[in-house]
């Protein structure tokens, strides 16, 4: 089940029309109220991903976003009109698995969808922190680290980590890695973006030489389960 929450009634019923016709079933919500009546009712446990719009009509989606990772990895896509780096960031640290700018074409949220419950397939719901090396990743919050100081990561480089988490020990090419961070949407599919964002990121959780995020030559990466 696709839970849209969502208060523009066009946006829902073209919405409702394409999940139906890919074979999810689909609840909505108007408002933060009726979200959070449906996440804490029965149907909970039958939601697959959650889609939400940031701005409501007695709230945001941030708050729910928030209320959601207290005490659930549940899967959670924004709707966003706003494309700028500060809104990703901020959806990103509320526990966002992924994010997509209004307007939008529906076989790019359907690919992002797919993507999004990809990667968190298999992740149990009680598991929030995690441990690479002395880097701790909180799920909950989105944040990462280190002797107590934040790691400042940027928002892709935050979801490099989250994807190669979600599948550690899992050896993964790199072009499983671009088909799962950015699917068949973006300009950033392609190998040299990559290489970058790793060597942020290995830089970062002060990884340089590989111990954790693991190079296996000519194949791909893989987080060592440790």
């Amino acid at each position: 089940m696709v839970l849209v929450v969502e208060d523009d009634a066009m946006i829902v019923e073209g919405l409702k029309l394409s999940l139906t016709q890919e074979g999810y079933q689909v609840r909505t919500a108007a408002t933060k109220a009726e979200a959070l009546a449906v996440l804490n009712g029965p149907e909970r446990n039958q939601i697959q991903i959650c889609l939400l719009d940031v701005m409501l009509p007695d709230g945001n989606g941030y708050e729910i976003c928030s209320e959601i990772r207290r005490n659930s990895n549940m899967p959670i896509l924004f709707l966003t009109a706003c494309d700028d780096e500060v809104h990703t960031v901020l959806a990103l640290e509320q526990g966002a698995d992924d994010y997509i700018t209004k307007p939008f074409h529906i076989r790019e949220l359907m690919a992002r969808m797919k993507a999004v419950l990809r990667r968190t397939q298999g992740m149990p719901v009680e598991s929030v922190l995690h441990q690479v090396g002395a880097n701790q990743i909180n799920l909950q919050t989105a944040k990462v680290y280190r002797d107590g100081q934040e790691v400042g990561l940027t928002a892709m480089e935050y979801k490099l980590l989250l994807v190669l988490l979600r599948h550690r020990g899992q050896l993964l090419s790199r072009q499983q890695l671009l088909g799962i961070l950015w699917d068949d949407a973006g300009d950033y599919v392609n190998d040299n973006t990559l290489t970058v964002y790793m060597k942020r990121l290995r830089n970062k959780l002060d990884d340089r030489e590989g111990v954790y995020v693991e190079t296996v030559r000519g194949m791909g990466y893989r987080l060592r389960s440790m």
